[in-house]
């Protein structure tokens, strides 16, 4: 680890960090003025996505669940916030891109809004789905993908699938983090025998950010 890299630090972007660097750079390959969806965009998975578009040039809209993470989103970086469960976001997420739709949209909740995710891409749009918190994805009969649109599923291996590849990704983490233009998101800090009710912070889906249990 660098010395000018605080520990906490290190452990909120070690997983999340590489993570979203991966789908940004090589999953999806951000473009500056590319348009981007990013589902729960104040975990923390969600607001490095976000600061990570924001610093390749693309655009942000950040979907949350309640008014109470709007500003939070924004301050992420996002450029425009849609409040929305399930698939409330299509409409919002059209009119705001003149009916054309986004580039690229990430996508961990599954079930609830897979399919809704698909109708606002763009031609040649790509959906990124990295999970299924909110119920499995649906079966897709290919021959039914609108727009020419293309899915992708990232699995972990591939993100550092070796030491010169974890390397890489980290050393790109820690420069942005220097240079300002990447906030850890620490959201809160619990010694360890307060585990359970992190845990159970977790499941009321009040938290931002990273949460960090101490030693």
């Amino acid at each position: 680890m660098p010395d000018d890299i605080p520990d906490d630090v290190a452990a909120s972007l070690m997983m999340q960090g590489i993570t979203a660097h991966h789908f940004v750079t090589e999953a999806a390959d951000i473009q500056p003025g590319q348009i981007a969806v990013v589902h729960a965009a104040v975990g923390g998975l969600g607001q490095k996505l976000t600061q990570l578009i924001k610093a390749r040039g693309g655009t942000v809209i950040g979907i949350v669940s309640g008014a109470q993470k709007a500003d939070t989103a924004r301050q992420a970086g996002a450029d425009h916030v849609v409040l929305s469960t399930g698939a409330a976001f299509v409409e919002p997420v059209l009119d705001l891109t003149d009916g054309e739709g986004v580039h690229v949209v990430f996508d961990g909740s599954g079930e609830t809004t897979f399919c809704a995710s698909m109708s606002v891409l763009r031609r040649h749009g790509l959906l990124l789905y990295y999970g299924a918190v909110l119920g499995a994805a649906p079966v897709v009969n290919l021959r039914e993908l609108p727009r020419s649109i293309k899915i992708s599923y990232p699995v972990f291996r591939d993100r550092i699938p070796t030491r010169e590849a974890l390397l890489r990704h980290s050393a790109d983490l820690f420069d942005l983090v220097r240079n300002k233009n990447l906030d850890p998101g620490i959201g809160h800090r619990y010694p360890l025998h307060a585990a359970a009710q992190a845990h159970r912070d977790i499941e009321s889906r009040a938290t931002t950010g990273k949460l960090l249990l101490l030693p």
